[in-house]
């Protein structure tokens, strides 16, 4: 790898804990992304063991956490040492609940985020005003940070091909034809689907149900993206899904970029 390429990783861990008792250290090293962005942390900074996170080489480490314990919550670790870290977007209901964090860097900025689920009636409400106050927020950010990677779960299929049964999940939250509108009007507001952009073929998914072996028979979603804001378009090297890593229901993202 030349010097000026950037791997960054993006991966919902489901509880960091529970993801570094089943091995994501070693995975980590392994992996040796030069930064990663989590989500789902569901810990506070304190309850890490941030020591096992430097020795593998991630000295900057930036942790936001939801006000509810053991809840949602984003985290970017990092090789470089960013600039600026900006916790949050101001927007109070979306920062009690941990949902983004961003790192600047000199030649781009990186987002974590983790996007509400719509389980239930409540949440859906929740999730579409969270949706459209995003875009806004970031219409506003990419005027004044053009070159933005946002890395996280988005908790959207964009289309049939990346899920496994679009006819069945019709009217389920995550494929639902308003989100996939919504995420579909996100991306031709400037950003790149990194994934897409090198991989057309179906299959491919970030996320399984724990139920019915869904992991085993590849029933899965793609609800995890690293979208590319339009300016670093010549910079996309490389982009792939990792799903050999199972630390938990998601699998892990990786977006390279040339500089």
């Amino acid at each position: 790898m030349q010097q000026n390429d950037i791997k960054i990783i993006s991966y919902n861990v489901n509880g960091i804990r529970a993801a570094m008792r089943k091995g994501f250290i070693e995975w980590l090293k392994a992996a040796n992304p030069d930064i990663i962005c989590l989500q789902e942390i569901k810990a506070n900074f304190e309850q890490v063991d941030i020591e096992e996170i430097e020795k593998a080489g991630y000295p900057y480490h930036y942790w936001y956490s939801a006000q509810k314990k053991g809840y949602s919550g984003v985290a970017i670790l990092s090789k470089i040492e960013p600039d600026h870290v900006e916790y949050g977007t101001g927007i109070d209901y979306m920062d009690f609940e941990g949902r983004n964090i961003r790192a600047d860097f000199e030649n781009f900025s990186v987002m974590s985020l983790y996007m509400p689920s719509g389980t239930n009636i409540n949440r859906l409400e929740f999730k579409f005003s969270y949706m459209d106050d995003f875009q806004e927020y970031i219409d506003t950010l990419k005027v004044k940070i053009p070159n933005l990677v946002i890395c996280g779960d988005y908790n959207i299929c964009h289309q049939a091909i990346d899920i496994h049964d679009p006819i069945r999940n019709a009217n389920v939250s995550g494929f639902l034809p308003v989100e996939r509108e919504w995420l579909d009007g996100f991306m031709k507001s400037g950003f790149i689907d990194s994934f897409r952009h090198f991989n057309k073929e179906p299959h491919q998914y970030t996320w399984w149900s724990y139920r019915a072996n869904s992991r085993n028979n590849n029933k899965g979603w793609r609800i995890d993206y690293n979208l590319v804001s339009e300016p670093l378009k010549d910079n996309l090297n490389r982009a792939v899904i990792l799903p050999e890593a199972k630390h938990s229901d998601h699998c892990p993202l990786l977006v390279e970029l040339a500089f």
